[in-house]
């Protein structure tokens, strides 16, 4: 009789645990994102932090690498390289050069004090030198789009969000995680080197090798694809199922192109993405299949869950300047001052952003994810490398985002539940108002000598009631 082996590894543990969630969560998605609309990525964070080392142990990723950061540093850029693409995709035609005014603020002065009040509050609260700071603040800059693609599509979206502020979020979102390189390297280059020295190399290394390239490349190589696709689709050279991965398969080309070169591969992603889609052919080809959105939308649960697992709770102490009483003031007051009283100062600046409504929902819905967890295993491989005298700062930087990100899956997560709940709340009371009205209207009503002077009143308050005298 031949023997019977039951494998507990987590080789073999942790695809029953992804995979069974995945399969439960899209049993019940409708009910979680149409009526509850709770963000598929925050149940996926808690049930990591669930099934991880800090409580059932099932999953523990440090076990998979003898360099977990660098493993969690390409899972983050492969899940934000897709998000970026597809952002790019889904933009209306030439919309970056139509909306660019818009983007020009949310890019250059919004982006700028992002990252400086995040930076201000970090040297504030932790106690950590400026410069370092301004490299932690870095990775909490930029906006995530996959954060973003949960509050920003479904019914909720639809229902209450302009399409036009829909949009020009999307595009911030992609376009922005592509930046938060300069800000990275501009702290990173004035640690290494003297001012002027730190200012030439930010120029040419960054901007003009990093940022400048990555453009080019991903307009070429968007183009290039567009014309390809458009000539294989007229000649019946391809296949729907073929036609419809290719945005996904060239996200990996262009991963692949920028990292041998050194080369900002998410905003490259980003680009070629619009430039795909640049005369909307592309976009309306795909709008309707749901491939894409499939694929990433299982990527970014995937990378959340693998991301709750990987917080590392054990870092929050007292000993190294992470008491949990800091955390909970650094997360709140990032939430509250990073985006939303700039937003609220240069809102008439975005043709995009029209009403007080667009300032709240623009200014609160500005999430940290994926990018934060990118550019953070970024910021401890130049401080470990370049730095030596880093210490205690270079092992705080990795504590200190993923509670800033695992603070705005939650918060951003269940904002909108809470908003319709005060907006149920609210219609409640004023129903019960409502059918307390005649009485009240009665026992104020003026006496009989006085009705002319109260149906005049009453007119003038609700000019679009018409009142009705019987002429005598």
């Amino acid at each position: 009789m031949s023997e019977i082996h039951i494998f507990t590894g987590q080789l073999q543990i942790v695809p029953a645990l992804v995979g069974g969630f995945l399969f439960i969560a899209g049993l019940c998605s409708m009910v979680v994102k149409e009526r509850l609309y709770l963000s598929e990525t925050l149940l996926a964070t808690v049930f990591g932090i669930i099934i991880g080392p800090r409580a059932l142990n099932w999953m523990d990723p440090t076990l998979w690498s003898s360099n977990p950061l660098q493993l969690t540093q390409e899972f983050s850029r492969y899940a934000l390289a897709i998000e970026v693409m597809i952002a790019g995709i889904c933009l209306p035609q030439k919309y970056i050069f139509k909306e660019w005014k818009s983007l020009g603020v949310l890019l250059l002065p919004i982006l700028t004090t992002m990252w400086l009040v995040t930076s201000a509050i970090i040297k504030f609260v932790f106690q950590v030198p400026f410069l370092h700071a301004l490299a932690i603040g870095a990775c909490a800059a930029p906006t995530d789009p996959v954060l973003a693609n949960a509050v920003l599509k479904g019914m909720f979206a639809e229902t209450h969000v302009p399409l036009r502020l829909r949009n020009i979020l999307i595009a911030e979102s992609g376009a922005n995680d592509g930046l938060g390189f300069p800000f990275l390297y501009f702290a990173i280059y004035l640690i290494r080197f003297n001012t002027g020295h730190a200012m030439g190399a930010w120029m040419y290394a960054t901007w003009a090798y990093q940022i400048l390239m990555s453009v080019c490349i991903g307009t070429t190589v968007g183009y290039v694809a567009r014309i390809a696709l458009q000539y294989s689709e007229r000649w019946r050279w391809v296949d729907r199922e073929s036609f419809l991965s290719s945005s996904v398969t060239l996200t990996l080309l262009l991963v692949g192109i920028c990292t041998i070169l050194g080369t900002d591969d998410i905003l490259c992603c980003f680009v070629a993405g619009n430039s795909i889609s640049w005369n909307d052919w592309f976009r309306i080809e795909i709008e309707d299949m749901g491939l894409q959105e499939t694929l990433n939308a299982m990527m970014s649960v995937a990378f959340f869950i693998y991301f709750g697992a990987v917080i590392p709770w054990s870092e929050y102490t007292a000993a190294n300047m992470l008491h949990p009483w800091r955390i909970v003031v650094f997360v709140v007051l990032v939430m509250v001052l990073r985006r939303l009283p700039v937003m609220a100062v240069l809102y008439k600046f975005i043709p995009a952003v029209r009403t007080w409504y667009d300032v709240l929902f623009a200014g609160w819905f500005g999430p940290i994810g994926v990018s934060a967890v990118f550019y953070a295993v970024e910021t401890v491989k130049q401080l470990d490398e370049h730095d030596v005298s880093a210490g205690r700062v270079q092992q705080t930087v990795f504590p200190i985002v993923s509670a800033l990100v695992f603070g705005s899956v939650l918060v951003h997560g269940v904002s909108i539940p809470l908003v319709l709940m005060g907006k149920r709340v609210g219609t409640t009371m004023a129903r019960t108002q409502s059918n307390e009205l005649p009485f009240r209207i009665w026992s104020r009503r003026p006496r009989a000598d006085s009705d002319n002077e109260y149906d005049k009143q009453t007119a003038e308050d609700s000019p679009n009631l018409e009142i009705a005298h019987t002429q005598t």
